[in-house]
């Protein structure tokens, strides 16, 4: 999930917009007018629109009056990049905030999780997790402070986005079919500067070709109860990541002589000398497995298929990784044990909020205190490390940060 300065409504956007179609019509500040050529723009597309299934109502009810939201393209040119080695990025998604925060959400939904796990057999500590790092558990304050309304930035980049222009006019058109079928209101649908949304940060063509309708009221929602998105999350591990029931992910092991390439089975691997890290046996002996070493000298992993059914989700091993180490952590298991090279522990809860308190106090805005690290956080840490001279600066908040602002300027 990419998190996006909050900004102020303007009153002339919300004039513009008309009291019935509500705030998905009010603007960023800075993408009040619209440029020549995107009225005559709007009212062409509404035939494509109509063509491909949007009633004319739904259409006159979100584009009717809109405006575009032309700072997505400085969004799409300056996304924050933070260069991050293997150890910060797990830290980071694998937060005491998310572990404290996942268990939370477990206490509130156990019934919810138990029946997934019945139905569809994924991990309850996979979807927990995926749940936290897309959208930290679905936290409203996150939808208002962090996400925009998604149908001025879609309309923007379906009207001027040359190189991918007929993607995002598909997107659109995806995202008034979601309200033409009454799965979400314009006032709901917020999301990321790209149109991603709900409790999972999918596009609009995910939530109508894979979401699911779990709780059985009649539509598919990716606001409100999680239900549908949890629900729809599995289904699609399932699907496309071919989950395998019953199987854990994988699991941190010593292997002796270093990695091995090839699938074998957890039985093999054990009678090659590679044991569990944690002394435990392999629960299911005849399930396959492949070596993973990330990092030289770092933690080995034995990587089972649906570690690999959830890099379907996200196309990235380090991403995979967090993901399921974050899982294992809210249902109790403990950081890995054999480190990073390099690496520092992550900080606690505590310790992130000091961090916050004190580069805020310093003059460098984290955007809040809350112990949640987002790129208002990075950015904010990756400043004060350019400003004292702290290499290298990688934005990443850990030990050595937090000594430095306590020792004070």
């Amino acid at each position: 999930m990419t998190l996006i300065d909050s900004r102020k409504l303007s009153r002339r956007a919300l004039l513009r917009s008309g009291l019935a179609a509500g705030a998905v019509l009010a603007l960023p500040a800075a993408a009040f007018a619209a440029p020549p050529g995107f009225d005559a723009w709007r009212d062409g597309f509404r035939a494509r629109a109509l063509a491909k299934g949007v009633s004319d109502a739904t259409y006159t009810r979100v584009m009717g009056r809109i405006e575009p939201d032309m700072s997505v393209f400085k969004s799409m040119q300056k996304q924050p990049e933070f260069h991050e080695q293997i150890w910060q990025y797990v830290n980071r998604r694998a937060s005491d905030w998310r572990i404290i925060a996942g268990k939370e959400a477990l206490r509130k939904n156990e019934a919810l999780f138990g029946r997934i796990e019945q139905d569809f057999g994924v991990e309850r500590g996979t979807l927990l997790a995926l749940w936290g790092v897309e959208s930290a558990y679905g936290d409203p304050l996150v939808q208002q402070n962090h996400m925009r309304p998604i149908f001025p930035s879609l309309a923007a980049l379906a009207w001027n986005e040359p190189r991918r222009r007929a993607y995002w006019e598909t997107e659109l058109i995806n995202a008034l079919k979601i309200v033409d079928r009454g799965w979400g209101t314009p006032e709901e649908m917020r999301g990321s500067w790209a149109g991603a949304m709900g409790h999972t940060q999918w596009m609009p063509e995910v939530w109508l070709n894979v979401g699911m309708d779990y709780d059985k009221d009649g539509r598919v929602s990716p606001f409100g109860k999680p239900d549908d998105a949890l629900g729809s999350s599995a289904r699609y591990l399932v699907n496309r990541g071919k989950y395998h029931r019953g199987e854990h992910w994988g699991y941190e092991v010593r292997a002796p002589g270093g990695a091995s390439s090839g699938s074998r089975s957890y039985a093999a691997w054990a009678s090659a000398g590679v044991t569990r890290a944690d002394g435990q046996p392999f629960p299911q002996p005849n399930a396959s497995a492949q070596m993973w070493v990330p990092v030289q000298g770092g933690p080995a992993f034995l990587l089972g298929p649906n570690f690999y059914a959830v890099r379907s989700y996200n196309p990235s091993m380090n991403y995979a990784l967090a993901i399921c180490h974050l899982g294992d952590r809210i249902l109790g298991a403990p950081p890995f044990i054999q480190p990073f090279p390099g690496s520092e522990r992550a900080l606690t809860l505590a310790e992130v909020q000091e961090m916050q308190t004190r580069l805020t106090k310093a003059g460098f805005d984290t955007g809040g205190t809350d112990g949640r690290v987002g790129n208002d956080t990075m950015k904010a840490i990756r400043d004060y490390q350019i400003k004292m001279g702290l290499l290298p600066a990688d934005g990443y908040g850990g030990l050595k940060v937090l000594a430095r602002l306590r020792q004070g300027s």
